[in-house]
């Protein structure tokens, strides 16, 4: 098969979500990747090294010494105007915060993948989903947010790879995929994405008129940094940067409704706990119990409108979650005290079965 043919067929595979998302890098042109291998998300770097992409795209994989080496590293490629990412799992994402503050504020284009697993500290190796705070809100020092995608399948995965480097570049900011542990291990049939090209140094001098590429005859050097010493000037890179965002949660809003259209209570769910959340809703119109689903797919920019609108029309919302309860702060915040929102949730690595979902339906809305 010719090359042209090649990279226009639909490749069905089955396997893993951290393995799709290798797939997904080496085809969607990422010219480096740079991590340090952790439980549950350990086999995209294995799947990247078993590929071998130096050999076939010319892409880098390189194992650092550290979490903080490599997104030090990422740091770097991006600066070079290069499609570069990172992958961990929360306790290496936490080492990861200084330099992922420093890119955002440099405002540069970059991937970062967590796949959650539950803690604090090192906690376990079973999924989790208590990163949101982290990730969601920006976990490291300033005024600064990720775009930030939370797939629930081994195809988006591979989907929301590309996406996330179409947006950091569209932007230039970090793009964050926040998996959890069943998400990243599980199995199913993936349809892989076709193959990009990666960007030609004249392409990155047209696209990316930012990056660091040395001086030539019609270009000054570029020097790369988050550093301000004057308050003035720092204030004005915080407000481009908020305007920035408020462009993103203008434009960039991803949602998913399942029966909602006559709902009467809606749960709230992302990841994993929305696949269990729609079995849910289902065992819940069996009995006759109007209930729907809303999925955010970016958790930031938030759906907050989406959320908003139905406080207008339903009786209450139940917020699941793999964690104490987090994104249940931003959905109270849409609507605002108008209907009750009711939360529920499972702690350390355990996942919540639909049955103890629509128990806690009934218990904290329906029958209350």
């Amino acid at each position: 098969m010719n090359d042209s043919k090649k990279h226009t067929v639909k490749e069905v595979r089955l396997m893993k979500g951290n393995e799709a998302i290798a797939h997904a890098a080496v085809r969607c042109g990422c010219d480096g990747y740079f991590g340090y291998p952790i439980t549950p998300q350990s086999e995209i770097m294995e799947t990247l090294m078993e590929l071998e992409p130096w050999n076939t795209t010319g892409m880098v994989v390189l194992q650092a010494e550290s979490e903080t080496a490599s997104i030090n590293m990422v740091y770097g490629a991006a600066g070079c105007g290069k499609k570069s990412m990172t992958s961990s799992s929360s306790p290496g994402i936490s080492l990861m915060q200084e330099g992922i503050s420093y890119i955002a504020c440099a405002e540069l284009p970059c991937v970062i993948v967590n796949v959650m697993r539950g803690g604090p500290g090192l906690g376990t190796i079973q999924p989790s989903q208590a990163d949101y705070y982290q990730s969601v809100k920006g976990g490291g020092h300033g005024d600064y947010k990720l775009i930030t995608l939370a797939p629930a399948s081994v195809q988006e995965m591979a989907d929301y790879t590309v996406l996330a480097f179409e947006l950091a570049f569209k932007y230039s900011t970090p793009s964050l995929i926040l998996a959890d542990g069943v998400i990243g291990q599980m199995m199913e049939k993936v349809i892989l994405p076709p193959f990009q090209p990666r960007m030609t140094e004249a392409e990155i001098r047209e696209k990316c008129p930012w990056a660091t590429l040395g001086k030539t005859a019609d270009r000054k050097p570029n020097i790369i940094t988050s550093l301000c010493l004057q308050a003035e000037q720092m204030e004005a890179i915080n407000l481009r940067l908020q305007k920035k965002y408020r462009d993103i949660e203008d434009n960039e809003v991803l949602f998913e409704e399942f029966s909602c259209e006559d709902a009467e209570y809606i749960i709230i769910a992302f990841g994993t706990t929305a696949r269990v959340c729609q079995k849910a809703v289902e065992m819940a119109r069996v009995e006759g119990i109007k209930a729907g689903l809303l999925r955010p797919i970016t958790l930031f920019p938030f759906p907050t409108t989406a959320i908003s609108n139905y406080a207008d029309r339903i009786k209450a919302m139940l917020t699941v979650e793999m964690s104490a309860g987090q994104m249940v702060d931003d959905v109270r915040l849409a609507v605002n005290g108008r209907i009750p929102v009711e939360f529920y949730g499972r702690l350390g690595g355990i996942v919540p079965s639909p049955d103890e979902v629509l128990k806690a339906l009934k218990d904290k809305i329906v029958i209350k």
